[in-house]
């Protein structure tokens, strides 16, 4: 048995030079400046420093459309949104807008009793329990031409759950057993913290034991903290044990929780007015990038310093549903949002006219969306990656994208797209800090996240400051000041995924990355005059810093 654990502890060692960074930047970095910091940040303590510092802004509503932010953070509890028309606690719907007690926003995945969704399916198993009561069992020859069209969606849905199910079962063992051993080792050693010097000294007769502290050794060798090292291998392990047991698991349905009718996309009014939920850390962390409080001396700052922060739970561990992602597009901007935040994504939307009917709205009243691109190293092509900015069914006259949407890839810390982040010459706008994220997690507590669900709310950030200080700018102003105020990256780079050398321009439709800087000069210019490029501006970072 200790051979047969020994050998799954070693065989890991292959994927952990994945999982961990060999050199960690300053936690600040998203903030700092190409040029002065060598950084490829935002620049925002020069923004406010050099341009907005004498100007005065008004407050804006962020909604984070995400997992639940905790409210009580001592860094987010100045800057979240409080409900004007709402009386706390009373069980009345004061503001009558058909949402009781809603304080700091909406809960669209927890029941009137006060339950809480929590873990969910991915779209994929939902869309193949639906047809299955349809195809199992049948013959294709025997189906309609539409039907076998249906039948063969059918058998892809149910052939990537079951090669998902018989990949996910072993690396679940694996992950588990080494965690096991590090937690052991942990608690053998019985420091806190425990540094380099106790591993290296650490012996043992039980080889297990010694295998993991060599293990341990290497990756802290490089920078890693013990307690890093044991938190990755948990959340992984975490992750695989949500894929296998609810995410690609057919039996697994928690939608009753939420008794509403879901044949209805339509239906409007259900949920509670937890905001926080079972686990809101990917939340917290979006709001604290956005609008931590500035300048308070503790944690973290935010971007933008006139905003609120509107927490609308929409997203499970798992995927998100569109009945759900439409009301909580409609939620914030019936409820005073300017600008509205979506870390999330999936590969299907079966209700996406629902959808695409609440962007319309939220286009019709001049917010601006920000949606991260996703993390799968792939090229969102329209069709792979949802929601997006194309209506599916355009309406006579009407626009065929959504011009109040922002597409965000994710940038890594050495001026490099993130090696996770999809991307689009034509369907991602641009790339933001995305990697090494230092932000606000629940308990006001402070954590590294990474991926472009962070970078998305690096440009919501910036959105939010140029509504603040620039309140005659439209949603579609914004965004092209967004766009238009890019640091072009003009060397070929790293395409996410492969070894493949391409120009940024394949990457994102602006061939650069935000900055906040130049994005304040652009807008102090746009008062109806044509607005002119930025000639004082880098190409890009200088010098790039290159992973070791």
């Amino acid at each position: 048995m200790k051979k047969f654990f020994l050998l799954l502890l070693l065989s890991c060692l292959g994927f952990s030079t994945l999982v961990f960074a060999q050199q960690e930047p300053p936690k600040n970095w998203f903030h700092l400046d190409p040029v002065r910091d060598s950084f490829p940040g935002i620049s925002t303590q020069q923004t406010y420093r050099e341009l907005l510092g004498k100007r005065q802004g008004r407050t804006i509503i962020v909604a984070v459309l995400d997992s639940g932010v905790d409210f009580e953070h001592e860094d987010l509890r100045d800057v979240m949104w409080i409900n004007p028309g709402e009386i706390p606690g009373n069980g009345i719907d004061d503001d009558n807008n058909g949402y009781i007690d809603d304080i700091h926003g909406w809960n669209f995945i927890g029941g009137a009793n006060g339950e809480n969704v929590h873990h969910d399916t991915y779209e994929v198993t939902r869309l193949y329990v639906a047809m299955k009561p349809k195809y199992e069992g049948k013959s294709r020859s025997s189906l309609s031409k539409k039907e076998q069209a249906e039948y063969d969606q059918y058998q892809e849905y149910k052939s990537v759950i079951e090669k998902k199910q018989s990949e996910i079962g072993p690396n679940l063992a694996l992950y588990e057993a080494t965690y096991q051993a590090i937690e052991k080792l942990g608690n053998t050693i019985d420091k806190d913290p425990i540094t380099l010097e106790d591993v290296k000294q650490f012996r043992s007769t039980d080889n297990v034991l010694m295998a993991t502290a060599n293990f341990v050794q290497q990756y802290m060798s490089q920078g890693n903290s013990f307690e890093s090292i044991r938190d990755d291998l948990k959340g992984y392990y975490e992750y695989l044990y949500g894929q296998l047991n609810y995410g690609y698991n057919p039996d697994f349905d928690p939608r009753h929780i939420v008794g509403d009718d879901f044949s209805n996309p339509y239906e409007r009014y259900y949920g509670n007015n937890d905001v926080r939920g079972p686990d809101a850390e990917h939340g917290t962390h979006v709001a604290g990038i956005i609008g931590a409080t500035r300048n308070n001396g503790i944690g973290m700052d935010g971007v933008a310093d006139n905003v609120r922060i509107m927490s609308v739970r929409t997203v499970p561990d798992g995927d998100e549903r569109d009945k759900d992602v439409a009301n909580a597009i409609i939620y914030a901007v019936d409820n005073g949002a300017s600008v509205i935040n979506m870390s999330f994504g999936k590969g299907a939307s079966p209700e996406k006219e629902a959808v695409d009917k609440a962007v319309r709205y939220a286009l019709k009243k001049d917010v601006v969306i920000v949606h991260a691109a996703g993390n799968d190293a792939k090229e969102n092509d329209g069709t792979n990656n949802f929601p997006h900015d194309k209506f599916r069914k355009r309406r006579l006259f009407g626009p065929k994208y959504a011009d109040n949407w922002i597409e965000v890839g994710a940038l890594n810390w050495d001026g490099n797209p993130a090696n996770f982040s999809n991307y689009s010459g034509d369907n991602v706008d641009v790339f933001a800090p995305g990697t090494a994220m230092y932000s606000t997690v629940p308990g006001s507590e402070y954590k590294d996240l990474q991926g472009t669900s962070m970078a998305a709310p690096v440009v919501a950030g910036i959105a939010a400051t140029l509504r603040s200080y620039f309140p005659e700018l439209t949603a579609k102003q914004v965004k092209n000041i967004i766009m238009e105020s890019v640091v072009p990256v003009k060397e070929k780079v790293k395409k996410p995924g492969s070894d493949e050398m391409v120009h940024f321009s394949q990457l994102a439709i602006t061939g650069g990355y935000v900055n906040m800087h130049r994005a304040v000069q652009i807008a102090q210019r746009t008062k109806g005059k044509r607005r002119k490029p930025i000639e004082s501006a880098p190409a890009q970072p200088a010098p790039a810093r290159a992973i070791p």
